[in-house]
């Protein structure tokens, strides 16, 4: 069983920095894909960064490349982002999710999966 829960949202100031991590257990081997995605009331669920377990090959939105890091922990079943140089528009409830990594899809399909965690809140003050 798949079970996600994310944690270290904070309020920040701009140009503060924060990690995020997820506790994602119940994937068998290392052949899936893990991502965070991130929401305001509104807007679109936007895919922030996704990362491939088997290889650590990596995904970025270009609203993050330079300032976002994802990477991902498989001893302690552990997925991050840091987040660096955070910016107001960087505020969201940001939530990961994962699954299994199918051979004819790439792991943008991770917005796809059935499942997510429970979110956990980002707030970036001016």
């Amino acid at each position: 069983q798949v079970q996600l829960e994310e944690s270290g949202g904070d309020s920040v100031q701009a140009g503060g920095s924060l990690r995020l991590s997820c506790k994602a257990s119940g994937f068998p081997g290392t052949k899936y894909c893990l991502g965070w995605f991130r929401q305001t009331p509104g807007r679109e669920r936007e895919g922030v960064a996704t990362i491939y377990a088997g290889s650590d090959s990596t995904y970025y939105a270009d609203s993050v490349k330079g300032r976002f890091t994802i990477s991902h922990d498989s001893a302690k079943h552990t997925l991050y982002l840091q987040m660096n140089s955070l910016k107001p528009e960087d505020t969201a409830m940001y939530y990961c999710a994962g699954t299994m990594k199918l051979w004819n899809k790439s792991c943008l399909d991770v917005e796809n999966s059935k499942d997510w965690g429970q979110g956990t809140q980002v707030t970036v003050s001016s």
